[in-house]
């Protein structure tokens, strides 16, 4: 089973008891649990596949922070030929480690059988336009003037 989600607009491919490295949260400490509901897509293992519009209603991911870490240092040098210009400056980015502990499947089921409802109700509304033909003809039966009544006769407004 896994799940693609969405944390702070990077996507992500987890699954239960994996460690992911994501971009950095101030406010979460060690130990402590984020919940992610942006999920994308969500998979079991038989093959079954959630695909969210765009996120998957009732899906959730726990994870439980490990650790706050920076990654490697990146170094930008900067250099202007026969002028005297160089520059070196460099950063380390900053991320947080999580254990992604759950992938919880809530509306899951739940979010594919509305779309076979939908699938059932689709015939009434095909069934729905050839009704409203059916009475705009008797509509337009009944304006239509008689037989014996003449276009000459009839007052001009």
């Amino acid at each position: 089973m896994y799940a693609i989600v969405d944390i702070k607009d990077k996507q992500f491919k987890v699954r239960e008891g994996e460690y992911v490295y994501v971009p950095h949260h101030a406010d979460a400490e060690i130990d402590d649990t984020l919940t992610f509901d942006r999920v994308l897509l969500l998979s079991d293992g038989e093959g079954e596949v959630h695909l969210g519009t765009p996120t998957v209603e009732g899906a959730s991911v726990t994870a439980r922070v490990l650790d706050q870490v920076k990654g490697d240092k990146v170094i930008v040098f900067k250099k202007k030929r026969r002028k005297r210009y160089r520059v070196k400056k460099g950063h380390r980015q900053q991320y947080t480690k999580i254990e992604i502990e759950a992938l919880a499947t809530n509306g899951a089921a739940a979010s594919s059988e509305p779309a076979s409802e939908e699938a059932e109700r689709a015939p009434d509304d095909v069934e729905a336009p050839a009704e409203a033909e059916a009475a705009e003809e008797e509509t337009a039966e009944a304006d239509a003037p008689e037989e014996g009544a003449s276009e000459e006769s009839a007052p001009e407004a």
